[in-house]
């Protein structure tokens, strides 16, 4: 997953601080040095002990992903698709990738965390997005030797991207403090996304193996009926209340205070630029 953001070194202070994420710069080779990014503090869940790291294991399709993007010159532009070096930032937690700030070109594009589902194979699913009524914004296409990356969006108009993966695999941690715990569809009509993610990603969400961290709710149960459909990224955290006073203290804005769901307290902010995400207790 990524962030679209105008001002990158003012998202690398503000997530570096809540999270305690530290940063490399991409360049043209595909390499980036780790630098630090901000320290966080009480109300910052990188504060805290460390979980044990579970071990690593294959990605399923549906999972979703942090692709780590700009890792070679390419034409800069929308989500998914290669960004010019220097104009991106891979976060770190504890020397893990977990996400990438990317710096927007047109101040046309929103300011949003993109959701990336992982794939072995982008351009068979590109077409069967096709095929179950969505679209496919950005065709699928080299990242450097990374991987292939692809923008779509679902029958409603909810954006997300996929993610085909080469060298870099996504997420070096997640489920853990600090790191990507859960992405919620918002959307006006749940039985059409059961059926179109369904399909996409049968196994991912139904299969015997089947460990989702992608869900689905209707829009009208957290923001205004008005609202487009769309995916939130939510991240861990040990205390959500501590966590929404250093957002404030940072410039950051609460959009919805903090209510239950399913999956655990949630609470939906944005950060100084207009970026919404969520941060989740469990």
């Amino acid at each position: 997953m990524e962030a679209q953001l105008s001002d990158v070194e003012a998202g690398r202070r503000f997530y570096g601080e809540l999270f305690g994420w530290t940063f490399g710069q991409t360049g043209e080779d595909g390499e980036d040095g780790e630098s630090d990014g901000g320290s966080g503090d009480a109300g910052d869940p990188a504060s805290e002990p460390e979980r044990p790291k579970e071990p690593e294991r294959p990605k399923e399709p549906g999972k979703a992903e942090q692709p780590g993007k700009a890792e070679r010159p390419g034409k800069a532009g929308r989500p998914g698709e290669p960004q010019q070096p220097g104009t991106s930032l891979r976060a770190y937690l504890e020397g893990e990738p977990v996400a990438a700030l990317v710096r927007k070109t047109d101040g046309r594009m929103p300011t949003v965390w993109s959701v990336y589902f992982h794939t072995p194979d982008a351009r068979a699913l590109a077409e069967r997005i096709r095929a179950g009524g969505g679209q496919v914004v950005t065709p699928p296409h080299p990242v450097g030797e990374l991987g292939t990356a692809a923008l779509a969006a679902d029958p409603e108009g909810a954006v997300f991207a996929l993610w085909e993966p080469g060298g870099h695999r996504g997420f070096g941690r997640r489920h853990e403090p600090g790191t990507f715990a859960w992405a919620e569809l918002y959307t006006r009509d749940t039985e059409a996304a059961n059926a179109f993610y369904g399909d996409l990603f049968h196994d991912a969400l139904f299969g015997p193996d089947a460990d989702p961290d992608f869900g689905r709710a209707p829009v009208s149960d957290v923001f205004p009926a008005e609202m487009p459909p769309h995916f939130l990224v939510h991240f861990l955290v040990r205390d959500v209340e501590a966590a929404l006073g250093t957002v404030a203290r940072l410039g950051g804005r609460v959009r919805v205070p903090p209510f239950e769901t399913s999956y655990g307290r949630a609470a939906v902010v944005s950060d100084g630029q207009g970026a919404s995400f969520a941060l989740l207790q469990r």
